[in-house]
């Protein structure tokens, strides 16, 4: 199914947007607009020439690399944006990825001839000039503070053998389960109310900036799907940024918003969401504009509805990744 908006709300429906809408031009944060130049950090090379590899394969009809990107920002959604691009280019079928240490301390082992994915760690360390004497600031001069990147390798999970891996909480196949209620709670927290009302058909939702009408008589699955992508035009759709872009890309956000954290509770979301992400094919620009808003949404809302010990989890795994 797909969206589409009507006057100052956003609504849920059985029309798509018509595919000549295009974004107005307007500058933001997001490195797809601000092009860097070989002179930018690493990380900003990183994303950039992940996009334009993306808008490649789109071109060339290739959608499911589009939908590699969205489950890779499901899978690893507590990773930065540069390193999530980066696992989908390299591996579009990752899964579960840490370093050589972090894997042989769960018992398994690389493969021989494997070969490592790319991803950048932080470097912390003290950052002085030759000039800076000893004072009274030299406390603050001695913190530890990210002075570059460096280059890691991570490996999949089946890149590796030996022991086997207890299954996240998050892997549950089809059933909200305790997810709901979280996400439930996590709209109240932001000062939004819910209410239900069968004259909304044909409609399954409407968001109206600070409150969101689902109609009644959903599946709880597609009630959450539902509520996931009035929830992304709540989160994105407001004041300048709902002015500075079109009907297209405020649904194409929310609906890929909805895709990302319904596949990491393991809602299968493809009828609803695949259908829609085909739109962008001829439309690459669109979803490279979007792309990193889509992913920071996406991994606010995960945060907030995930178990406890499956978050410490990815947590953990990032961590370890990232000092290998």
């Amino acid at each position: 199914m797909t969206y589409t908006a009507t006057n100052s709300s956003n609504n849920r429906n059985g029309n798509a947007p018509h595919s000549k809408n295009a974004a107005h031009p307007y500058r933001s944060s997001s490195p797809y607009q601000q092009r860097t130049s070989p002179r930018d950090n690493p990380t900003q090379q990183a994303i950039k020439q992940a996009v334009d590899f993306l808008i490649e394969q789109l071109q060339q009809g290739k959608s499911e690399m589009l939908t590699a990107y969205l489950t890779a920002m499901a899978q690893f959604h507590s990773y930065s944006f540069g390193n999530i691009l980066m696992i989908a280019k390299q591996k579009p079928t990752a899964t579960r990825v840490a370093g050589i240490r972090a894997w042989n301390e769960l018992g398994r082992y690389v493969k021989r001839g494997e070969k490592g994915i790319q991803i950048f760690a932080p470097l912390i360390g003290h950052r002085r000039s030759k000039e800076d004497e000893p004072d009274e600031n030299t406390t603050e001069l001695n913190k530890p503070q990210l002075i570059g990147f460096r280059i890691v390798y991570v490996f999949d999970v089946a890149q590796t053998a030996g022991k086997e891996l207890p299954e996240l909480e998050r892997s549950i196949s089809g059933e909200v389960g305790e997810h709901r209620d979280r996400l439930l709670s996590y709209i109240t927290q932001q000062s939004i109310t819910l209410e239900y009302n069968e004259r909304i058909a044909p409609a399954l939702g409407i968001s109206y900036g600070g409150k969101i009408v689902l109609l009644p008589g959903q599946s709880k699955a597609e009630e959450f799907t539902t509520l996931l992508h009035e929830l992304a035009h709540e989160m994105l759709h407001k004041a300048e940024r709902r002015i500075l872009t079109t009907q297209t890309v405020r649904e194409t956000e929310a609906e890929a918003v909805a895709f990302v954290v319904g596949k990491a509770v393991g809602l299968d979301t493809g009828l609803a969401s695949a259908d829609y992400i085909q739109l962008y094919h001829g439309n690459a620009e669109l979803l490279a504009e979007s792309l990193e808003i889509v992913q920071r949404t996406a991994s606010a809302i995960l945060t907030a509805i995930e178990p406890p010990a499956s978050a410490a989890v990815a947590q953990t795994e990032q961590a370890e990744a990232e000092v290998a």
